[in-house]
Order: C-alpha cells, then sequence, then structure tokens
C-alpha cells in the first residue's frame, strides 16, 4: 500500500503566532509541510525548501513550501499588504489536497479583520471560505476536545453571525442540515458507527415548556421526533446549561448547539490548550487549533503548540479513517 501524502499546515496571519507554532508541530509526529513565507519563520527556524508535499528532509527540519509575501512580518503588527498572500496560501492549500498531491488540510489561525480590510475577504472565517473553495458545500464546523474524557464535541448550527440574528437563521432546515452532517461525518472520521447527537435548545432551559420560547416546542420537538422515525439518535432539545458536565457528555458523541458561543465556550473551558477545529462536510479533511492568532504574544516563543499538535493529529487518524 502506498502511505498518505502529509497533511498541508497553512501559516496562517503572520504577524500572529502561526508561524513560530509551525516548527514546535513537528512534535505531532505525523508527517506535514508547512505552506507560507519561510521569511516569516522565527529567527533560527531550522527549515528547508521542498518542491512537493512528501519530499525529504532531514529529521528535525521543517519542510517549508515556499509562497513568498508582499512584505515582512512584525509580530502583533497586522499589515494589509501580507492579507492577500493568507488567502492564497489558504487556496493553495486546497488545490494541493483536491489534486492529491496532499491528504489534509491544517490551518493555522487567520485574522479576519485583517483578511477583509487588506483584501477585501468577503468570508466570516475559515470554514466558510472553504465551503466556498469545495464548491459552496454545506459544511459543519465541529470543536473536538483531545484530552478530557468522556470526549466534547461541538456543533454550533448557526457560526459567525451575531446574536440577535440567531433566532432569525436557526431555522428547521439548518439544523437538519447540522445534524445529517454530523451525524455522517462522525461514522465517516471518528469511526461511531451509532452517533448518539444531543440537541440544545435555542433558550434557557429549553424554553421551560414555552415558558422562555417557542421555538423548542413548535418546530424543534417536531424535527428531532421526525430524523428519530428515519434511525438517528436524538436527544433533546435540552438545556444547553447542563449537558456538558461529564455524566452529560457520556450520554452523546456530540452535541448540535444553537450558536457559536453556546458551542464553544464549554469547549474551550473544558479543553482550551488540546480542542481541535474540524470542518465537516467537506470533500478533504480540514483541521485547525482551536484558538485565534494571539497577536499579544506573537513574537515572544511562549505559544502553546499543543492544540497544533492535536489538530494534525486528528486529521492524520481521519486520513487513515478515510
Amino acid at each position: 500500500m502506498t502511505a498518505p501524502r502529509p497533511i498541508i499546515l497553512t501559516c496562517g496571519e503572520p504577524a500572529g503566532v502561526g508561524p513560530e507554532l509551525a516548527f514546535k508541530a513537528l512534535a505531532a509526529g505525523v508527517p506535514f509541510v508547512y505552506l507560507g513565507d519561510p521569511a516569516h519563520l522565527p529567527e533560527g527556524t531550522t527549515w528547508a525548501a521542498v518542491e512537493a508535499p512528501g519530499d525529504a528532509v532531514a529529521e528535525g527540519v521543517l519542510p517549508v513550501l515556499v509562497h513568498p509575501f508582499a512584505a515582512p512580518a512584525v509580530p502583533g503588527q497586522l499589515d494589509p499588504a501580507n492579507a492577500a498572500g493568507v488567502i492564497e496560501v489558504i487556496a493553495g492549500a486546497v488545490e494541493l489536497v483536491q489534486s492529491g498531491a496532499a491528504s489534509a488540510i491544517c490551518t493555522l489561525p487567520i485574522n479576519k479583520e485583517a483578511l477583509k480590510r487588506g483584501a477585501g475577504f468577503a468570508f466570516p472565517g475559515h470554514t466558510e471560505f472553504l465551503a466556498h473553495l469545495a464548491g459552496d458545500l454545506p459544511v459543519a464546523m465541529m470543536l473536538a476536545s483531545t484530552t478530557v474524557e468522556p470526549p466534547c464535541r461541538v456543533v454550533p448550527a448557526t457560526i459567525h453571525v451575531a446574536l440577535d440574528q440567531v433566532p432569525v437563521l436557526l431555522t428547521p432546515a439548518v439544523l437538519e442540515e447540522a445534524i445529517r452532517i454530523t451525524d455522517q461525518a462522525l461514522r465517516r472520521d471518528f469511526g461511531i458507527a451509532a452517533p448518539r447527537l444531543a440537541v440544545a435548545g435555542l433558550n434557557p432551559h429549553a424554553g421551560e415548556n414555552g415558558v422562555m420560547g417557542r421555538q423548542e416546542l413548535e418546530w424543534m420537538a417536531p424535527l428531532l421526533e421526525r430524523l428519530r422515525a428515519e434511525g438517528f439518535q436524538l436527544s433533546g432539545p435540552l438545556p444547553a446549561d447542563t449537558m456538558f458536565h461529564a455524566p452529560a457528555r457520556s450520554r452523546y458523541d456530540a452535541a448540535i448547539c444553537a450558536y457559536h458561543d453556546q458551542a464553544l465556550i464549554p469547549i474551550k473551558t473544558l479543553d482550551f490548550a488540546g480542542g481541535v477545529n474540524v470542518t465537516l462536510g467537506l470533500p478533504f479533511i480540514r483541521t485547525s487549533p482551536d484558538h485565534g492568532t494571539a497577536l499579544d504574544i506573537a513574537g515572544k516563543g511562549i505559544a502553546d503548540p499543543a492544540s497544533t499538535i492535536a489538530a494534525l493529529r486528528m486529521a492524520w487518524d481521519m486520513v487513515g479513517r478515510r
């Protein structure tokens, strides 16, 4: 059997912690190649340019697919001149994985504001941009723990939208799509033969029988009942504030949440260093560390590589399952 091709690790925002995490990520022990400008790597980084993913380098050397940027990178200082380069790297990684030259993508964090101001980036984040590059496919964002038991896996049905828009955008179709995508991904990429999904209500106490909101009664419960009749293992709609302690997590494989913070606050509290962002529904594998660009500590050499290492290892495990 031919060994799988390496993972592409995209550089992310060059003024953030991404460049200093790249070399530390060699500790993941899985094959990957860094796609970005080596001039942005910290001084003293041991790296070697490669022509293609999988080209041999010495042990302890960071392999780099060189993509020159327009400007140097000053840690902690965003430069609009580099916005286009960040976008080009993400698009280039997708081309490599779609061509079969790479087996997966692991993306280091981007700064959405910098991309919008510097290059007119029209997407709320990585997830939506990758969905567009893949052909405008329906996708879901999962955050998955790697260091806590039982595992914490969360999927927000609405993602990067203002809170006052959630009740408008959270429709039966949107929630059903998130459930279907998550169920399929748990089977294909996580090796769970019969996924158990817990669905959080939108309102406090899941509406408390209509006292604090009626979405749960009027359409969420009927939707879940219909999907149960198809064979989905679903519980809910449940009060979100009692879903994430250990005994509750032991009763499901992933939680479908109504909105961004309802999903991300618990996992970032439980496993901030080991959390991994996974885009579900793509024809290729994409993971990412569960943190931002950390401009306040960039260039100080203190960025924790644990989440990046976890993201690379999870991507490699998913490659093996596919």
